[in-house]
């Protein structure tokens, strides 16, 4: 009998958890507004680091951001810019619909819902995270305490007296050492005194030397139970921050392990085991916490099939990355890349598209050439220099075309992205002369783009330092404290119908420092066309290294090389007469 009430209690409890799951999978997953019947699914899912969303993407991100603009008390926080993800899904009886998700925190929580909840909620109030973080906040509490204790800030302060004071009086007593010692010197040479005259000075320095010395203890001894007490709350505040580094980095270690991501073939690793792997052997903060690892994780654990993916940024930009709103961005690097790389597998991927070498059989134009250099126009979508893999490169064409020259050959870069001109150099002095002219910035230059967006002005200097994003390689962020100087002056040469043709004339040569002076607010606030790191992606990158102007390292003559491009703003669209 008691068996019996045992096995129906398991059942009872089995039978309101496949509720609960069905209850909370239809909460999440969200069925078309529109009919999809004629949209062709996708053959392969979405790379998520380089693609083109998927039209059932763009679908589910209007149906999402059509769900933000509803949420009024979320405005002025979606203000601020927040990146969100839709995964499409097919449920195990072939239905198609899409998962949504946000990254980090939304509105003071991460359980909402119309999202995916997060692979774990470090906000459930007993949970573990929110327990320690209580004793860590508690530690920074005493620590804050001590510090600005009363006691501890007058003792302080008295100290600082006290040392000045001793400073000051030891300073003149050493001074006028000095001074007494100068004068008995110049009386040995001058008066040249008897033994008793000898005597008597040598007994006045002794006296004078002592005299300093019990000055210095004195001193020494007024001011080290001072020290003593102060060190001992100094002592006390280093504990608590030491007890405070090592708790936290418990807790990030116990956090990471609490996020096991799943991939398609049901195979589990946590945090610390995926970054394990990497160079950087720790996971960063935030990880696991983007929106594409929560989509994929909830999809897995419900036996939904991922389709397709995408995440857009709603708001605006923050001020050091560049991002555009409602606007599509690939994964990051840093964070995700290891995250997706585990979770991935199992899935039928799409090819990383920066690694089809499509201009294996595009001939190489040489614009210029003689004995010494020749100057190239770079198709876009090549190499300058061999990167991963077997992909072709301007400078592996060169080293064929020019099999007994020595040194690099590629003098400069331009991102594979841009096409136009690159300069060669067929031998190392003279490769090493043009790279004293391009860091001597000599060497002029001229970019033609074509921005989204008009800008105002008809031209101007963008003076905006930029570095490496270390958790999002290659993306560039401005930062006027730590960035590398990065200067661009630019010439409107046509706008209309919301687009630019510009000319930027770059003084230094930062990586992708035209494109974030492009898109950045503190820029021309107007991203190069088709640049899907900082703006939107198109059929290219609309940007062209049009001209160079260098001295021959050799003849001593100025040599000018043009290759223009064919970028034109849209033409104004024709209304007919009613």
């Amino acid at each position: 009998m008691k068996q019996t009430e045992e096995i129906r209690k398991r059942d009872h409890a089995k039978e309101n958890a496949e509720t609960n799951h069905r209850e909370d999978l239809q909460s999440k997953i969200h069925f078309f507004n529109d009919p999809i019947d004629g949209i062709r699914l996708p053959d392969k899912f979405t790379y998520p680091f380089h693609y083109t969303p998927h039209r059932l993407c763009t679908m589910a991100a209007g149906e999402v951001q059509a769900y933000l603009a509803g949420q009024a008390s979320w405005q002025e926080e979606l203000k601020q810019g927040k990146m969100f993800g839709v995964l499409v899904v097919q449920t195990p009886d072939n239905q198609t619909g899409y998962l949504a998700a946000f990254s980090g925190i939304l509105a003071g929580n991460n359980q909402h819902a119309f999202f995916v909840p997060p692979v774990y909620d470090l906000l459930q109030p007993q949970g573990f995270f929110q327990m320690e973080e209580k004793q860590i906040s508690a530690i920074n509490a005493r620590i804050r305490d001590m510090e600005e204790d009363v006691e501890h800030q007058n003792l302080i302060r008295k100290i600082e007296t006290e040392t000045t004071q001793a400073k000051q009086e030891l300073w003149q007593a050493r001074k006028a050492y000095k001074e007494a010692k100068a004068t008995r010197e110049m009386r040995r040479r001058t008066e040249n005194p008897g033994e008793e005259e000898l005597a008597a000075m040598i007994r006045e320095s002794q006296f004078q030397k002592a005299e300093l010395k019990r000055m210095e203890k004195a001193w020494k001894e007024k001011t080290a139970p001072l020290q003593a007490e102060a060190d001992a709350f100094s002592i006390r505040i280093e504990e608590l921050k030491a007890e405070r580094k090592k708790r936290s980095a418990a807790l990030q270690q116990r956090l990471f392990g609490q996020f096991r991501m799943m991939n398609a073939r049901g195979e589990k690793m946590d945090l610390c085991q995926i970054f394990e792997q990497t160079a950087q052997k720790v996971p960063p903060a935030g990880a696991g916490e983007c929106a594409a690892p929560k989509l994929l994780q909830y999809a897995y654990l419900h036996g939904l099939k991922p389709i397709a993916m995408a995440e857009f940024w709603w708001g605006e930009s923050p001020k050091t990355e560049i991002r555009h709103h409602g606007c599509y961005y690939p994964a990051c690097k840093g964070k995700c890349e290891p995250i997706l790389k585990h979770m991935l597998q199992g899935l039928d991927v799409e090819e990383n598209p920066l690694l089809e070498d499509r201009h294996r059989h595009t001939p190489l134009e040489i614009v210029y050439e003689d004995p010494h250099l020749a100057v190239v126009c770079k198709p876009a979508g090549m190499l300058s220099v061999p990167g991963k893999g077997e992909t072709d490169s301007v400078a592996r064409r060169m080293k064929a075309r020019y099999p007994d020259a020595t040194g690099p050959l590629v003098v400069h870069r331009l991102d594979m992205a841009t096409s136009g001109l690159l300069l060669i150099a067929k031998s190392k002095e003279v490769h090493q002369h043009l790279q004293v002219q391009f860091k001597n910035r000599t060497i002029k230059k001229r970019y033609i783009a074509l921005l989204d967006g008009e800008i105002t002005t008809k031209e101007g200097t963008v003076d905006l330092p930029i570095r490496m994003d270390p958790l999002d390689r290659p993306r560039q962020v401005a930062d006027p404290e730590h960035g590398k100087p990065a200067v661009t002056h630019y010439q409107v040469l046509d706008k209309q119908n919301g687009q630019t043709l510009v000319a930027f004339y770059p003084q230094t040569g930062r990586t992708h420092q035209l494109r974030v002076h492009a898109a950045h607010p503190d820029g021309l606030h107007c991203p190069i066309r088709g640049d899907e790191l900082y703006g939107r992606k198109a059929e290219r990158l609309y940007l062209h290294a049009e001209c160079l102007e260098f001295v021959h390292p050799v003849t001593g003559k100025t040599i000018r090389v043009e290759k223009k491009c064919d970028f034109k703003v849209s033409a104004p669209t024709a209304h007919k007469d009613s």
